[in-house]
């Protein structure tokens, strides 16, 4: 996209009629999609969505569940509902041929698909090669194999990550070479035991980070090495936060990054947080990802006879709007009491450390001991113990995040922002890509509603109540603290023979001590 002065064609007129395919609907970014395509292109024919049956639901009951989650409040006050049913579930699953498509759905999406969406793939950086190579790349080679039988396909839009290239620290929205030869990879995968895959990864991996930006960046040449038979783009978005303007400021169901921090601490129990401070962290907007995918996949129809090759547009805020924790860390402690949960078990306070080693000793006194604590009276009263096993689970995960934890990558962002300028004045306000007018500190008061409201589930009719609920644990919370401090002077007293005003000299120490960590 080297010229800037393209005008792209009117957004909603352009996708009118067409019928899309979606998948990863049940995830983050597939769902935001589904909700921005119904709102905002009243006239678009079908959007089939891939979903398979699991945990005992089928096919029907996830599309209905699909059909009644919050996101589309906006859509039903607005009198669109209807627009659902404009949804229609094809049952599959990117693991398996043909993407596990009946022979009647098959020729259904291959006769009638104009623009794909591929969303789908597993984010759990502990996975093992095996799991990611089925998913992130095959998956995505099944997807491309499916759009080069489909008689009316006007494009393939690949939702990657700017962390396919967290082996650089800066990437350009260009196509690296691949981190390795991917016939190889896939042959180890489909020859070796688990043990021995496990041993051959770290060769494999080299300096990626984990097996998710390993597997998604070879993904990518899969899209990029079929543009000669259909039209492609791909999408590099950051770590994908909650919703900056729509359809509702702060709209999530994404446990991952600072909303999964913002969960654990409104809840009481994680009270201490690693990170690096005045490092930038590339967080980008929900929305924001998905107005790219639409606008993106406009633009490579729309210009399909200009290209010569795949179109990259990294969705990032790093080189553009850079966020720091240092920016937000005083607004932490009043956003977690202004909007307080009726759920949580103790007083919330989160501290930021800035390293993994003084996280690992302040969390075994602020995380661990009282996990213990909590799950012995759960399980007197009753109730499944969790604390201990998350906190656990956590623990053994540092080693493996600190990579993400404490460095900062520089994504260029210039085509996604020339993309942006390509759009027609209207269209900037409806599928608006660029953030350089995003306030961080407002965005992370509506991620803190939004993850009330969205993630646990509590209703702003109970706020009210909340609050008073936290005044207690406040107060709980003093009282906690005066007693500690009144034990460790009564054992100091003790043990050493110490006078009461001697051993009152200990407790300023003691305060500082429990201050740092």
């Amino acid at each position: 996209m080297e010229k800037s002065d393209i005008m792209l064609p009117e957004v909603a007129s352009y996708l009118a009629n067409q019928k899309v395919l979606v998948t990863g609907v049940t995830g983050f970014v597939g769902l935001a999609l589904v909700e921005k395509l119904l709102r905002t292109v009243p006239d678009i024919s079908t959007i089939y969505v891939l979903i398979r049956a699991k945990r005992g639901k089928s096919m029907e009951d996830r599309l209905n569940e699909i059909k009644e989650n919050a996101i589309f409040e906006t859509l039903i006050n607005k009198e669109k509902a209807s627009a659902l049913s404009k949804l229609v579930a094809v049952e599959g699953n990117i693991d398996a041929d043909q993407i596990g498509l009946s022979e009647q759905d098959l020729q259904t999406v291959i006769s009638n698909v104009n623009y794909v969406f591929h969303c789908a793939a597993t984010l759990d950086f502990e996975a093992s090669l095996k799991t990611t190579v089925e998913i992130n790349l095959l998956g995505t080679r099944r997807i491309v194999e499916l759009c080069k039988k489909m008689q009316n396909l006007k494009t393939l839009v690949h939702v990657s990550s700017a962390y396919t290239n967290a082996n650089r620290q800066s990437a350009d929205e260009i196509i690296y070479p691949p981190p390795e030869d991917v016939n190889k990879v896939v042959e180890l995968v489909r020859t070796l035991s688990g043990t021995q895959l496990e041993e051959v990864t770290p060769s494999l991996l080299k300096n990626h980070p984990n097996t998710y930006t390993f597997t998604k960046a070879l993904a990518e040449h899969e899209v990029a090495n079929s543009f000669q038979n259909f039209p492609s783009c791909i999408i590099r978005p950051s770590m994908i936060v909650g919703a900056w303007k729509e359809p509702v400021p702060g709209w999530t169901n994404s446990k991952n990054g600072p909303q999964g921090f913002i969960m654990g601490a409104a809840m009481g129990v994680v009270r201490r947080l690693p990170v690096g401070k005045h490092l930038v962290y590339d967080y980008i907007p929900v929305d924001v990802v998905v107005n790219t995918m639409i606008v993106a996949a406009v633009y490579t129809v729309s210009q399909k006879n200009q290209l010569t090759e795949t179109p990259i547009f990294q969705c990032t805020s790093s080189t553009h709007k850079p966020f720091r924790w240092a920016n937000v860390e005083h607004l932490l402690s009043d956003l977690l009491h202004k909007y307080p949960l009726m759920q949580a078990v103790w007083y919330p306070h989160l501290k930021l450390l800035p390293s993994i080693t003084h996280f690992r000793v302040s969390a075994f006194i602020f995380h661990i001991i009282p996990a213990y604590i909590f799950d012995t009276i759960s399980r007197v009263s009753g109730v499944r113990p969790k604390l201990v096993r998350l906190h656990t689970a956590v623990n053994q995960s540092l080693d493996r995040l600190e990579p993400f934890i404490f460095q900062e990558w520089m994504f260029d962002n210039s085509k996604s922002l020339r993309l942006h300028h390509s759009l027609a004045p209207a269209d900037k306000e409806v599928y608006g890509l660029d953030v350089a007018s995003l306030q961080w500190e407002p965005f992370f008061e509506d991620m803190a509603k939004g993850v009330r409201r969205y993630l646990h589930k509590e209703k702003d009719s109970t706020l009210d109540r909340a609050r008073n609920k936290d005044n207690l644990l406040m107060v709980a919370n003093l009282m906690l603290q005066v007693a500690l401090f009144a034990l460790f002077w009564f054992i100091i007293k003790c043990v050493f023979g110490v006078s009461a005003g001697q051993a009152a000299l200990v407790l300023p120490f003691l305060y500082v001590l429990f201050s740092i960590l």
